[in-house]
C-alpha cells in the first residue's frame, strides 16, 4: 500500500521572490500629488543640501503606510523593505528608520497649521469640494508615557474624558470639520487633552474661513458649539450654524409640553430604514420657536435664535426599551436587597441605605425611586419600602423621542424640515472618526514627545483625507456613468464603493523592480483592479 503512494518531494530553502507589494502605493501617490502634500511640506520645511530625500517625501510614505498597513507606527523599514516605497516615492527601505521617521515629524511639527491649511485649499480647489456647509467635531486619542516635559507651543497630553473610555490613560484630542460634499475632512487640528471643546470653535471658525472659498460658511457641531461668546463671533462675522440645545437651552419641561399634533412631518429616511417597508420606517416630526439668549453682562446685547424642536420615533422607541430595562434591572436589585435584610451584608439600615444609593447611581433610577428605611422593634433587623414614582416616570415619558436644535439660518431662507436635514449630515463626522480610528488604526500613540504626537495625528489626517477622497472620486465616476455599484468588489459581488473596499481591492497588486538595466514590472492587474484604477483615473506605470 505504501508502496503505491506518490513520493513527493521535500521543501527546500531558496532566494525570496524578487516581487513587491504594489497595493494601492500609486494611488495614494497620485492623490498625495494633487493635493500637493511634498511642495507644500518641502516649501515649509527644507532640508539642507546633503539629504538624499526630503521631509515631504518621508511624509509622504508615512501616508501610505498609514494607508496600507495600519499598524502600530514601529518597524516602518520593514513594512517599505516588503512595498514598493522605493520605487513610487523615492525613499529607500534602509533610510527609513526610526530616527529618520522622528526627524521628519520634528521638522513638520511648528508648520501644522501651514500645512493643514494649504493641503486643505488644495484639496477644495483641486477636487472641486463645496465647503458651504462643514460639519465639526472632537475626539479623544488616548497616549502612552508621563510627557513630563512637553512643549508649550504644541498640545499636552493630559487626563480628560475619553471617548475610549480610558481614563487611566493621558490623552489628546483632534478636531475634524468635514465637507457636506463628500464627506471630505478638509481641515484638522491637535488639542490639549483637558482642552474643554467650547473654547475651540472660534479659532476653528478663523481658519475655516480663510480657507474656504466664500466667507458665508454654515457650521454644524454638537451642543458644545452654543455659547453667548461663540455665537457671538459667529453673528459678527456672518457665520451661521446648526447644534442641538443641551439641557441649559432646553428644559425637561419644555419638551414635555410638545406635542405630535401640532408637529409637521418631514420626508426623511435614515440609513438604517433603507430598503424597509414604508410601515417600519422611523418618521421624524418638527416644530419650532423662538429663544433669546442673554450674555454674562447686562450691557451685552440679546441674541435671538430659532429653535427646532425634533421628535424621532426611533428615537422614542429606543428611550421607552431603555427605561423597561433600567427599571426591571432595579427591581431585581431592589428585591434582592429585601430579601437579603438583616444577612451579614444588610445588617442595618446604614448598610442598606449604602446599598439602595447604589442602585440609585447605577441602574439610574434615581429620580424615580422613592425609598423608606427603617428598624423591626421586634427583631432589630433593618426594614426596606421602596416604588417607583409613576408622576416622574410619566414626565420623562413625555420627552421620549424629542431634542432640540438651534440655528441662527433665517426662516426666511430655510425652513424647520431644512434645518433638520441639516443636521443630519453630522453624521459625516462620525464615519470619518470611524475611519481615523478603524482602518487607518489610530490607537493608544507611543511617541517620545508631545511635539511628535501632534505631528502623527497631521500625518493620520492626511492619510485620512487621502482615504475620503479615494472613495469620494470612485462615486462620483460611477455617477456619471449612471452606475452605484462595482462588480465585484465586495466577496465577488457587486457592492457601493468604500475606501476600504477599494484599497482593499488593490492591496494584491504586486512589482517586479527594475534589475539589469530592465524598468520594473507590474504584473497583469485583475479586471476588478483595472476598473478601480480606471475610475480613480489612475495609471500605476506613471508612479514606478
Amino acid at each position: 500500500m505504501a508502496a503505491c503512494r506518490a513520493v513527493r518531494e521535500r521543501a527546500q530553502f531558496g532566494v525570496a521572490s524578487v516581487q513587491k507589494l504594489l497595493g494601492s502605493l500609486p494611488v495614494v501617490a497620485g492623490f498625495g500629488s494633487r493635493l500637493g502634500i511634498r511642495d507644500v511640506i518641502d516649501g515649509l520645511c527644507p532640508v539642507d543640501d546633503r539629504s538624499e530625500f526630503t521631509h515631504g517625501q518621508v511624509v509622504e510614505v508615512l501616508i501610505a503606510n498609514r494607508l496600507t498597513s495600519p499598524a502600530p507606527l514601529v518597524r516602518v523599514q520593514s513594512w517599505a523593505a516588503d512595498c514598493a516605497a522605493e520605487e513610487v516615492f523615492g525613499v529607500p527601505a534602509e533610510r527609513l528608520n526610526d530616527d529618520r521617521v522622528g526627524r521628519a515629524l520634528d521638522a513638520i511639527a511648528p508648520q501644522l497649521d501651514r500645512i493643514v491649511g494649504s493641503v486643505g485649499v488644495r484639496a477644495i480647489d483641486a477636487f472641486g469640494i463645496d465647503v458651504g456647509r462643514l460639519h465639526w467635531d472632537m475626539t479623544s486619542i488616548s497616549v502612552h508615557g508621563e510627557y513630563a516635559q512637553a512643549e508649550e507651543e504644541f498640545p499636552a497630553a493630559k487626563f480628560g474624558h475619553p471617548k475610549d473610555r480610558r481614563p487611566d490613560l493621558k490623552q489628546v484630542q483632534a478636531g475634524i470639520a468635514v465637507s457636506a460634499d463628500g464627506g471630505i475632512p478638509v481641515f484638522h487640528r491637535a488639542f490639549d487633552g483637558g482642552a474643554g471643546e467650547v473654547a475651540q470653535v472660534i479659532p476653528m471658525m478663523k481658519a475655516l474661513q480663510q480657507m474656504a472659498t466664500a466667507r458665508r460658511l454654515l457650521i454644524i457641531g454638537d451642543s458644545k458649539l452654543i455659547s453667548y461668546g461663540n455665537l457671538t463671533a459667529m453673528h459678527a462675522d456672518g457665520v451661521t450654524f446648526v447644534a442641538p440645545a443641551s439641557k441649559t437651552y432646553v428644559s425637561t419641561g419644555d419638551l414635555a409640553r410638545l406635542s405630535l399634533d401640532t408637529a409637521v412631518k418631514v420626508d426623511y429616511v435614515a440609513g438604517r430604514d433603507q430598503g424597509k417597508a414604508a410601515e417600519r420606517r422611523g418618521s421624524w416630526h418638527v416644530i419650532e420657536d423662538t429663544m433669546t439668549l442673554p450674555g454674562p453682562r447686562k450691557r451685552d446685547p440679546v441674541l435671538s435664535l430659532r429653535r427646532v424642536f425634533v421628535h424621532s420615533s426611533a428615537r422614542a422607541a429606543a428611550a421607552v426599551t431603555a427605561r423597561a430595562k433600567k427599571l426591571d434591572r432595579a427591581r431585581d436589585d431592589l428585591d434582592r436587597l429585601q430579601r437579603g435584610l438583616g444577612s451579614r451584608h444588610y445588617p442595618d439600615t446604614v448598610a442598606v441605605d449604602a446599598r439602595l444609593a447604589v442602585i440609585g447611581k447605577t441602574r439610574r433610577v434615581g429620580a424615580y425611586l422613592t425609598t423608606v428605611t427603617g428598624t423591626d422593634p421586634d427583631t432589630g433587623k433593618p426594614t426596606l419600602t421602596w416604588t417607583f414614582d409613576q408622576a416622574v416616570i410619566d414626565a420623562e415619558a413625555a420627552t421620549d423621542g424629542w431634542y432640540a436644535l438651534l440655528t441662527n439660518l433665517s426662516a426666511a431662507d430655510i425652513d424647520a424640515a431644512g434645518v433638520l436635514l441639516h443636521y443630519k449630515g453630522q453624521e459625516a463626522v462620525e464615519r470619518r472618526y470611524s475611519a481615523f480610528k478603524g482602518p487607518l488604526a489610530v490607537a493608544a500613540l507611543y511617541l517620545k514627545n508631545n511635539k511628535r504626537i501632534a505631528a502623527l495625528i497631521t500625518v493620520i489626517c492626511l492619510a485620512l483625507l487621502i482615504f475620503c477622497l479615494i472613495e469620494r472620486q470612485v462615486r462620483q465616476a460611477l455617477d456619471t456613468l449612471g452606475e452605484t455599484k462595482v462588480a465585484g468588489l465586495y466577496a465577488g459581488r457587486p457592492a457601493v464603493p468604500t475606501a476600504r473596499l477599494i484599497l482593499q481591492a488593490l492591496a494584491t497588486m504586486t512589482i517586479i523592480p527594475a534589475a539589469d538595466h530592465q524598468p520594473p514590472v507590474i504584473p497583469q492587474p485583475t479586471a476588478l483592479q483595472l476598473r478601480l484604477l480606471e475610475l480613480l483615473d489612475i495609471d500605476p506605470r506613471e508612479w514606478c
